[in-house]
């Protein structure tokens, strides 16, 4: 079953727009003016903005709340993420991405995250791996003399607790295009909680940032953590001290172990035993960053961040050699799969972690 959906069917109230295969849609308009589409199944519900860059604005599972805390109740009229920077997870990017440096002119983390959606559709169905719900639509972005191309975002939940947050661009310029992409999800703080990750928590494989970006004012005791967590990273493992985490902190795991799936795992783990997880395929997305913050007006554990660069802005990047280029006509697809997990299911992936990549202080 695929709907089409149109800005005028989305009113002040909630109104179920579809059931079936376990799942119930509605969709109502917030007092600002954006819509919203609730995918519940039986074990939770994500919400999402269908013609607003198809953000996911928030996701809530056997009764825990996946999402940041921050200033932001609900979503905002928008033309860039800062303006409404409350949401589960967006699309950064995707010609330019990251914080802007001193010289770069893009806003921060690109012009795709509120990007106007030209199409949104919610389809309901069964395939391989069983019943979904998916949201999805597509977005173009063309200028007279410069890049052209086609975004496809799309979000799929299934009956269980993990949500599919997928990303094809198509190069549609008879000209290369660059690329800069990252699944940008902000989980919750977890006090007390841990991180798994399948890479090694040394200074080599765990590389704390210790550039101070504009946006930031650093403290005394801000340098001294910085300067604590680059020599050792793993005192970063286990968020038993929020107050270190203000302001941010930046750091980058390379080259994570990955299962016989291709697939890299992280997790952040929760003192209930239940957890945060997220999953990639490195051969999709080459980095993987990690965003903490336990401010005064947000918390957030972007624990694992899938990229396709770091996110230090357009010519930072390029000097580095991180923007990716599409040929005329390419199509590069992404997927990255996230979401909550129980105590059992925590237990199994910080084993199948362990297996993959190693969680010691050294290589």
């Amino acid at each position: 079953m695929t709907i089409p959906l149109a800005p005028e069917a989305f009113g002040p109230a909630p109104r179920e727009l579809a059931s079936g295969h376990g799942f119930t849609v509605a969709g109502w308009r917030t007092g600002l003016g954006i819509a919203v589409l609730r995918i519940a199944n039986g074990r939770g519900h994500v919400d999402v903005l269908p013609f607003m860059g198809q953000m996911l604005w928030d996701g809530v599972f056997d009764g825990v709340r996946l999402t940041m805390d921050s200033a932001f109740p609900e979503p905002r009229p928008a033309s860039s993420i800062v303006e409404t920077y409350g949401c589960l997870a967006y699309h950064s990017g995707l010609l330019t991405n990251g914080c802007p440096g001193p010289d770069d002119t893009h806003p921060l983390h690109g012009e795709m995250p509120c990007k106007a959606m030209e199409s949104a559709r919610l389809e309901i169905g069964e395939d391989g791996e069983g019943p979904f719900a998916r949201i999805a639509g597509h977005a173009d972005h063309v200028l007279g003399f410069g890049p052209h191309y086609r975004a496809r975002p799309s979000i799929t939940l299934r009956g269980g607790t993990t949500i599919e947050m997928a990303m094809e661009v198509e190069n549609r310029s008879a000209l290369p295009m660059e690329l800069m992409y990252m699944c940008h999800v902000n989980f919750a703080f977890v006090a007390d909680g841990v991180i798994h990750q399948a890479a090694p928590f040394s200074p080599s494989r765990t590389r704390v940032r210790t550039d101070v970006p504009a946006h930031v004012t650093p403290t005394e005791a801000y340098r001294a953590f910085l300067s604590e967590l680059s020599e050792a990273p793993s005192k970063g493992r286990r968020l038993d001290e929020p107050q270190s985490w203000d302001p941010e902190q930046v750091i980058y795991v390379d080259r994570p172990g990955t299962d016989a799936d291709g697939f890299t795992h992280a997790m952040l783990e929760r003192p209930e035993g239940d957890g945060f997880a997220m999953s990639f395929r490195p051969a999709e997305f080459d980095h993987m960053a990690r965003w903490i913050l336990h401010g005064a007006d947000a918390t957030v554990a972007a624990f694992a961040l899938p990229s396709t660069c770091e996110p230090e802005g357009y010519l930072a990047e390029k000097a580095k050699g991180n923007v990716k280029t599409l040929a005329p006509g390419e199509v590069r697809s992404f997927a990255a799969r996230f979401g909550y997990v129980t105590q059992d299911d925590a237990a199994r992936l910080a084993d199948t972690i362990a297996a993959i990549g190693g969680e010691g202080d050294d290589e």
